[in-house]
């Protein structure tokens, strides 16, 4: 598997969930708990214990990893509480609806999708293992910028039309994102960096962005169900991580 063709699965990940989101965007949760624990088993089964096996074989310290780590997370943390890119806030600015706050977190989440897409191809430079990990991670997680992509434009008041217009833009962020990292190659010390920002941006999103979100529409009932979801999509990852390396 190469980095572009991966990066192919998440063009149409991020369109499937802007397709949904036109019409069946009060039925995601389930979708999107069992993509939270997808991205929670890529960084506890496969980046973190990476950056350490990487760290010992190049003689590296690994607690600027970890500094990163905490970096990516706060960064992105406070991305979402200044730009306003946060879709589960939506009913915090529902009085003052603009087309144009739609478009500009609309593209933001498409620069967003481009770094996605670097990411993937700057973890096929450590190994195809951490590669194709990644790459799930990033594939289940595009499905629910997709769907954000739609639903920050649609609830700002934006056509049908332009709202198509940035999910395709979306849509082919991360392929390009990708294939640029095909015109440099990165040292090892840079990548083990890389890799605990990205962890730190993965769990981030996962535990503090798709899960809650998942949550906030569960209805009486399905708490539980959304909970199994997510620790199903953990032990998938497991799994997955398994059998690559078995391979």
């Amino acid at each position: 598997m190469t980095p572009l063709l991966l990066s192919a699965a998440t063009f149409f990940s991020t369109l499937g969930g802007g397709l949904l989101a036109f019409r069946f965007r009060d039925r995601l949760h389930f979708i999107l708990s069992f993509t939270a624990g997808v991205l929670l088993g890529v960084v506890s089964f496969e980046i973190l214990p990476e950056i350490f096996e990487l760290a010992q074989d190049r003689r590296l310290d690994a607690t600027g990893a970890m500094i990163a780590l905490v970096v990516g997370f706060l960064l992105f943390h406070s991305l979402e509480k200044f730009v306003l890119v946060h879709h589960g806030h939506e009913a915090d600015y529902a009085a003052h609806r603009h087309p144009h706050v739609g478009v500009l977190s609309a593209l933001a989440l498409v620069g967003h999708s481009f770094m996605d897409g670097v990411g993937i191809g700057l973890a096929f430079q450590v190994s195809q293992s951490v590669g194709i990990a990644v790459a799930m991670a990033v594939i289940a997680h595009d499905f629910s910028d997709g769907f954000n992509t739609v639903a920050l434009m649609l609830v700002h008041r934006n056509s049908m039309p332009r709202s198509t217009v940035m999910l395709i833009l979306d849509a082919l962020a991360p392929v390009l994102g990708a294939a640029s990292t095909l015109l440099f190659q990165v040292p090892p010390f840079i990548l083990i960096l890389y890799l605990g920002f990205f962890a730190g941006f993965l769990l981030y999103i996962g535990a503090a962005d798709i899960l809650p979100e998942a949550h906030s529409q569960a209805r009486p009932g399905t708490t539980i169900i959304l909970i199994g979801l997510t620790c199903l999509g953990a032990a998938f990852i497991f799994v997955v991580v398994r059998l690559v390396e078995a391979g």
